[in-house]
């Protein structure tokens, strides 16, 4: 049986917990951080660690899933068991993955991380449309089928990203625009919230030329490490700042390994961006 599509799952989520994303980004000087070994023993304390502080209290978890691959096999069994601990204890799970391809490739990557058997089944997973947008339609039916969803690269934090999101097409609109207009479509009359979201950062200040309210969820890195606050929320997503699911790693993460410590970052973290959202 399929879920409830992700749109509202992740809509109950933050009313009920906050729109916070916590990351799961075990990179070896974080390891270092938190006095473990950069090894796969250090990458199991770590994640383990991370679930058990953030899984029953935040909304959305975010493992970064190459941290885990580049120890091969065991660091993919350490990730497959830290997406099905996660969501057993109430967060939705999406797999940062950034996949992008064509035809049966998109298909497998799909697969991957959406299909309900999957080893790794998660509620969501981001994608890259920079092989053609309609190159990830095998992802889109394989999410509609299964209740999950996806977070589609727009208009991401780093800087190089502006060379190809920012470049205008013949027809006047930028390629970010694009990808955010096929979302729109995506999400047409899904209530309270479509399943399609994007990836749109923060740290981009002014991006009131772009029709950001797509229907769907917005995933916006940039506040914390990056520089950014809650406070910049309002200002950056205007209308569309409810539908807005911030991501801090670093700014959590930097506390651990002390559980509480984590906690409580992530609370404060969570109240704060509740708050500018409410006052906007």
């Amino acid at each position: 049986m399929s879920l409830e599509p992700f749109g509202v799952r992740l809509r109950r989520a933050m009313d009920e917990r906050g729109p916070l994303c916590v990351g799961i980004d075990p990179h070896a000087s974080l390891l270092a951080d938190w006095g473990l070994n950069d090894d796969v023993a250090g990458l199991e304390r770590f994640s383990r660690t991370v679930v058990e502080a953030m899984a029953d209290r935040v909304a959305v978890l975010k493992p970064q899933s190459a941290f885990f691959e580049r120890f091969g096999s065991r660091g993919v069994a350490v990730l497959e068991t830290a997406v099905e601990e996660a969501r057993a204890a109430g967060a939705l799970v999406v797999m940062d993955a950034k996949r992008g391809d064509i035809g049966s490739t998109m298909a497998a990557y799909a697969e991957s991380f959406l299909h309900k058997d999957s080893p790794l089944f998660s509620d969501a997973l981001t994608v890259s449309p920079y092989l053609g947008y309609g190159a990830l339609r095998p992802a889109v039916e394989l999410a509609r089928e299964n209740g999950t969803g996806l977070f589609v690269l727009a208009l991401t934090s780093n800087p190089e990203g502006a060379e190809v999101q920012h470049a205008v097409r013949a027809d006047g609109r930028t390629v970010g625009a694009t990808v955010l207009a096929h979302l729109a479509a995506e999400n047409a009359g899904e209530e309270p919230m479509g399943s399609f979201g994007a990836v749109v950062g923060v740290t981009l200040g002014d991006l009131s030329s772009y029709d950001l309210c797509i229907g769907g969820p917005l995933l916006a890195p940039g506040i914390g490490a990056q520089g950014a606050t809650p406070a910049d929320l309002p200002g950056v997503f205007g209308a569309a700042v409810r539908d807005v699911v911030p991501n801090v790693s670093r700014g959590v993460l930097r506390h651990g390994p002390d559980v509480v410590a984590l906690r409580t970052a992530a609370d404060r973290f969570a109240e704060e961006i509740r708050a500018a959202v409410t006052a906007a």
